[in-house]
């Protein structure tokens, strides 16, 4: 299980650190794009929730989630994986400037 392995990858210290930092600058980005979406509100909320779920969640809880996930077998990753797929497809959806007519 490759992914897994990935994962672990951040659980060290620094891991998290380069984990938390990109999740900030993601919601940043979400958060200045969303007036231009089909959805500002909802981006805007991602947004915030993306750069603040980790550094609250913190590397303990964190480390329990990861060990659940992970035990849970390839079915349940992969379902998983399905719906953060699914996740981020209405995310780009949402994100797409709206459609104006005139």
């Amino acid at each position: 299980m490759r992914l897994v392995t990935l994962a672990r990858r951040f659980q060290t210290p620094s891991g998290l650190y380069v984990a938390a930092a990109s999740r900030v600058l993601f919601g940043a980005a979400l958060f200045l794009a969303a007036p231009e979406s089909r959805a500002p509100m909802a981006i805007r909320v991602a947004g915030i929730a993306a750069g603040l779920a980790l550094p609250w969640i913190g590397r303990e809880r964190l480390r329990h989630m990861f060990d659940w996930w992970a035990a849970r077998g390839a079915y349940v990753i992969r379902a998983l994986g399905a719906v953060v797929l699914a996740s981020g497809l209405v995310l780009l959806y949402a994100l797409l400037p709206a459609l104006r007519s005139g």
